[in-house]
């Protein structure tokens, strides 16, 4: 990797399709060139608490990311430094401290998560911020799926979270901050076309 990264944020509300335009992204970008660092990854260690206080953090509000872990790990990525990306169990509501991710310099790198626009300092690390816009009803629908499907929650655990946390949080902390964004793409994964301006815009920056 002789020149500096390309450096991509994708975010958007829970459930907006996200994960789907780094997928769309990833399988027409070499995996040898692109490298992924998902926010949810970096949700702060909460082994000093015990398991009942873990469970009262609001995982929905910036404070509970460790984003100057986040940013430090961009740069040291973009200095041709490898980094040991962390793992959260969310069954635990804790990080994984004997278990991490290594993740190799690469010259694409995606960030994405759903706040990584409202903290300053992470926001000007990107140099392509891509905000996903979807209609809250098909968001929370998402959400329901992946919860209960990799999270091991009810359905009644979802709503009520949804109600009480992740949609005042998206409407103080993600949506107004898509004002940043270099791209709104709207229905994220299905919208093909700006999902290849994107790949495109990438592909020059691969030349």
């Amino acid at each position: 990797m002789s020149k500096r990264p390309l450096i991509i944020g994708i975010t958007g509300g829970t459930g907006s399709g996200k994960s789907t335009v780094c997928k769309a992204i990833v399988e027409n970008i070499p995996s040898e060139k692109i490298a992924i660092l998902e926010q949810d990854a970096y949700y702060k260690d909460q082994s000093h608490l015990s398991f009942e206080e873990r469970l009262k953090t609001n995982y929905d509000h910036p404070l509970s990311f460790d984003n100057h872990l986040l940013i430090n790990h961009i740069e040291d990525l973009c200095n041709g430094k490898s980094i040991q990306k962390p793992i959260y169990d969310y069954e635990k509501h804790t990080r994984k401290l004997d278990e991490t991710i290594l993740v190799e310099p690469k010259d694409i790198i995606i960030v994405e998560g759903i706040m990584i626009l409202e903290d300053e300092n992470l926001r000007n690390k990107l140099d392509i911020k891509i905000y996903v816009d979807t209609e809250d009803d098909i968001r929370i629908l998402r959400r329901i799926q992946r919860d209960i499907k990799e999270r091991g929650r009810s359905v009644d655990s979802v709503i009520e979270q949804y109600l009480t946390t992740v949609k005042p949080a998206h409407d103080q902390f993600v949506e107004p901050y898509k004002k940043y964004a270099d791209i709104i793409m709207p229905e994220g994964g299905e919208n093909q076309v700006a999902i290849d301006i994107v790949i495109s815009k990438i592909k020059i920056q691969l030349d």
